[in-house]
Parts: structure tokens; sequence; C-alpha cells
């Protein structure tokens, strides 16, 4: 691990609950990360007084004053346009031009990505940036990506996804070699549309820069039968609201019927330990802070309507990025592939069946 000193750009006016949860924040994590110091973007006359109620805070923290912020409601084609003042903008400038190692940002999600496209550019060797993050399942953490950033995904673009999900399990997730699964119809090989096969055949080769599984199917998700699952934007988009509605949709069910008589309440008090457990394991601050990968650089996503422990979170997830050195590994990732890929005098032809479910 990197033993120099993180420094981190804050966008200190995006998100529903900003500036308070992005000064808290950054509280909580300067106390698990010491060495981080941070800049942060936005009206001073809001800022200030929110920094100087945290003691200590201010040693580690410079504001930036920043006359714009970029709202909920604005187009991803408008900000680029119109908010270039924004604590948005210039916390992601901020990143590209290497003042700050990373960007963290819990505003606008289209404007974020199209702002941190424009600033920090692509990776050589990365076409797409993918947004990625965490899903809790019965072995632990699985990565996700690609969850909204691109709609429509060919072949390279999978394949890409696939060696930078590899690449983010390895680092925050401690793994040398995570298992990476393509989202498909069904596990065999003959499934699922061209792309996906022609994907699959790519990173099946000698030399792959992965350890690829093959293809998995959305009930595998959970059981946790690979580190990394790869998709593109619009299902897994659909994957993980769908797994986040079935989560609400339980844990109502289950308050309601500890609801329904005295005994079952006096069951709940018997249980409570275990409740609380499962709330722990399950609690989405824990998972909060996606990541656009692919970027010149490090841009965490921080979820809109988190809490300040939940932005800490997210703050984590940069500092880790960061010190164990994520954007190197990926291009030594991404260059493997490219060997791969090049190897013959075209892309391999994938398997002419034709896939469906069953």
């Amino acid at each position: 691990m990197s033993a120099e000193k993180v420094i981190l750009a804050l966008d200190g006016m995006g998100g529903d609950h900003a500036p308070e949860v992005v000064v808290n924040g950054a509280d909580i994590a300067r106390e698990r990360y010491p060495g981080t110091t941070f800049l942060l973007f936005g009206d001073p006359a809001k800022l200030k007084p929110l920094v100087d109620k945290r003691r200590g805070l201010a040693k580690s923290l410079e504001i930036v004053p920043a006359e714009d912020a970029v709202s909920a409601d604005d187009k991803p084609s408008f900000a680029l346009r119109r908010r270039r003042k924004s604590s948005m903008w210039l916390a992601c400038q901020a990143a590209a031009d290497g003042r700050a190692d990373s960007v963290v940002s819990a505003g606008n999600t289209g404007a974020l990505l199209a702002i941190s496209m424009v600033a920090m550019r692509m990776l050589d060797g990365a076409h797409r940036p993918a947004l990625a993050s965490f899903l809790p399942t019965s072995r632990g953490e699985t990565v996700m990506l690609d969850l909204g950033a691109n709609l429509e995904c060919d072949a390279e673009n999978l394949a890409e996804f696939s060696v930078m999900g590899s690449v983010f399990a390895q680092v925050l997730l401690g793994l040398d070699s995570p298992k990476v699964g393509l989202l498909n119809v069904g596990s065999e090989e003959l499934k699922g549309h061209e792309e996906l096969r022609t994907a699959a055949a790519w990173l099946r080769r000698d030399g792959s820069p992965i350890n690829f599984h093959g293809f998995v199917e959305g009930n595998d998700i959970g059981s946790g039968l690979v580190d990394v699952v790869v998709t593109d934007g619009f299902t897994g988009n659909v994957a993980l609201k769908s797994i986040e509605g079935t989560a609400k949709l339980y844990t109502t069910w289950v308050r309601d019927v500890f609801r329904t008589s005295t005994f079952a309440k006096i069951g709940y008090l018997f249980s409570s330990g275990a409740w609380i457990k499962l709330r722990k394991r399950v609690d989405p601050r824990r998972y909060n802070g996606g990541v656009f990968l692919g970027l010149d650089g490090i841009c965490v996503k921080s979820h809109g309507g988190t809490d300040q422990l939940g932005f800490a979170y997210a703050i984590g997830v940069a500092v880790d990025l960061v010190r164990y050195e994520y954007k190197s590994k990926l291009v030594e990732g991404l260059a493997r592939l490219r060997q791969v890929t090049s190897a013959a005098d075209a892309p391999p032809q994938a398997l002419q069946a034709t896939g469906g479910a069953q």
C-alpha cells in the first residue's frame, strides 16, 4: 500500500443533504483514514460554519470557493455548458489537474459522469466508463458493473468492463484472482446474444488478464458464485433496482409480521440481537460509493440520499483506490487484454447458435 498522503476533492454542494452530510462525512473519514486531507468545493458561507463545528477537521481541510452548484434536475448537457464554475466541475478539474488524487460527489449522476469524462478523459485502452459498486451476497460482497452508465454495450466494452471489475475487486476486496462472470440468460456457452458470446470467447483465450468463470444468471448474483458480475448498463441498473426493491419488500413484510400480535412482539424482543446483526450486514451505507471505472482518474459517486456515515464509506472507497494503486493496475490489465484480442488478425468468431432463455 502506498504510504503517500491522499488528497481528495469533495463536491461540497452535491447531494440531497449537502453540505452537512459532506462535511460530517469528511470528519468521520478523517478519523478513519489518518493522513487524508480534503479540498472542499462550494459556498464558503455555508461550508465554514459547518467545518468550524467539527473540532480538528479544519486542520485537514481547505475550503475552495465555488460560486455555482449542479442541481439534481440539471441535464448532463446543461451541466457541461452552464455549470463550469460549480462545485462539481471544480472538484473534478482538481482531480484531473493532479491537485487531488480523487473526487467524491453525491450530486447528479448523469452530470458527474459527463463532467468527469470531459475533465479526466479515458484511460488508454478503455473506451467507455462503467459504474461499479458492491452488492452483499451469501459469501460476502460481489462487484457489479455496469450499473447504468452505458445502456448498450458491444463485445469490446464488456471485455474491458470485465478487466475493470476484476482490478476493482482485487484492490477493494483484497482478492488475488477474483472470479468474473458475464450476466446472461443461461450459463451454457451457446446462450445469449452475439456480443456476449464474442466477449466470452476473448476472455477465455490463453493469456486473458482475468479469471473468467463464464456466464452467470440473475439468481447467481446473490449466491456469490462469482466475485464480479459484468453486464451492460441497462440490464445492470434493472437488476440492481430489482434487488433493492425485493430487499425493501421483505423488510416491510418482516416488520409487519412482528406487529401482528403481542406474542409476535415478544418474539421480536427475543430475536432482536439477530435482527440487529442482519440490519448491519445489509445496511446500504456500507455499500455506498459507486465508481466510474475506466476514467484517467478516480471519480467516486456517493448515493445522493445517503447520510454522513454513508458518505464516509464513499470517501473510504476513494482512499483505498488511491492507496492500493488501482489506476496503474488497470492500465496493466487493459494492456494485457489488448494483447489477447489482437493475437489473431480478426476478432474470434462468436458461436453461431442463437441463445435464448429457458
